[in-house]
């Protein structure tokens, strides 16, 4: 049997917003006593992640000074350096507070605005100095109710501008760092800006170091909105700005399950671990999960290792799944190795291509394929080749 302990080479990270989440929800308190995060360091080590991430307040509270921030982030310093974890990710909390009740880089009040920039600079920072690359941004506050509140275009200016200003001053600092924004439909507002993979593309696109920002895709989210989790990786690899990825489980459009990853909808579970593995994507594998309010320390703990054994799980059936010479055949059959082949040949011209005959007829007879093809895929994924 294959063994699926996962080793620092997979390179699964972890926030210390998961596996420190005490459980609340909308109707009920804490169940889980805090989570240190030097504690939490060391247990995601020993489980075999390669590296955590965080918010600044997982670290330190909301109104700390210099001095109580170093207070907080010593032990944790300690922690990494003792466990060889890294801190790849680093993000900024601009949703918890009361006073980001209406966003931070787009909220009506030009102060807490402000406050927003000031806030995050501080934590761009940390990241440089704790040597992380990317930098996500969720606005998960950005957004609104009802029509009358946002004027969405004047929002969208005062997000550009967020955005350019964090650019810039990564570049005048030398900072080795991109941004990457993490889209999310509702929840908790009622409607999110940037929602999609998509219109985080399309946003970019407009920025002023479009170089710099790119997509923090996670499963829950895009399968919220009803989308395949897996067809936006492959439009964000396509356009280069997958930057990060969040992974956990989710069953379908209801609200942000966090499901540990594998546990909410496996087929696309699988497609996923397929595009991140032979995609072209070559950062950490994150696990964004919360462990149900049923589960004590001990099933906080079965539930992150739990990720990772079935990425890893995913993961063998992905690579049996493209090996299998049945398989093969039945991409070629599928025609699938076809579509990159350009339309149009090298040399070849318009006028050329008017001139060729086709029976459509003929062409309308012909079977893809699919069924055959993703039966073999549903096979691997159950078990049974």
């Amino acid at each position: 049997m294959t063994d699926f302990t996962p080793t620092r080479a997979d390179r699964f990270s972890f926030g210390l917003w998961t596996v420190g989440w005490q459980g609340v929800d909308v109707f009920g308190g804490v169940v889980r006593p805090p989570l240190d995060p030097a504690e939490a360091v060391h247990r995601l080590a020993d489980l075999g992640a390669y590296g955590i991430t965080f918010h600044d307040n997982d670290v330190f509270p909301f109104d700390a000074d210099a001095a109580e921030k170093e207070r907080h982030l010593g032990p944790l310093r300690r922690a990494l350096a003792d466990t060889g974890l890294v801190v790849p990710m680093v993000t900024t909390n601009l949703f918890s507070h009361p006073v980001f009740r209406d966003g931070g880089f787009t909220n009506n009040d030009r102060d807490v605005r402000r406050f927003a920039l000031r806030k995050t600079l501080d934590n761009l920072d940390l990241a440089a100095e704790l040597g992380a690359t990317t930098f996500v941004a969720w606005g998960g506050r950005e957004g609104a109710e009802s029509g009358g509140s946002k004027d969405v275009r004047a929002a969208l200016d005062r997000y550009k501008e967020a955005f350019d200003l964090l650019g810039q001053y990564v570049l005048d600092q030398g900072y080795d760092i991109r941004f990457a924004i993490e889209p999310k439909p509702n929840e908790p507002r009622g409607d999110i800006l940037l929602p999609t993979i998509g219109h985080a593309l399309a946003f970019i696109n407009d920025l002023e170091h479009p170089e710099l920002v790119g997509v923090n895709p996670e499963v829950g989210h895009e399968e919220m909105a009803g989308l395949n989790y897996a067809s936006g990786l492959a439009q964000a690899l396509w356009h280069g700005k997958l930057f990060h990825i969040d992974l956990n489980g989710q069953h379908g459009p209801r609200f942000d399950q966090d499901l540990r990853f594998g546990a909410g909808n496996a087929r696309g579970a699988f497609w996923t671990v397929d595009i991140v593995e032979s995609g072209g994507y070559d950062g950490p594998r994150h696990f964004d999960f919360k462990p149900p309010r049923t589960e004590d320390l001990d099933g906080v703990w079965a539930s992150a290792a739990g990720c990772m054994r079935n990425y890893l799980i995913l993961r063998d059936k992905t690579r049996a799944f493209r090996a299998d010479p049945e398989v093969q055949a039945a991409l070629h059959d599928a025609r699938v190795d076809e579509l990159a082949t350009s339309t149009l040949a090298a040399g070849e011209s318009l006028a050329d291509l008017r001139a060729e005959s086709f029976d459509p007829e003929a062409a309308a007879a012909r079977g893809m394929g699919f069924e055959h093809l993703d039966q073999l895929a549903l096979e691997h994924l159950y078990g049974v080749r």
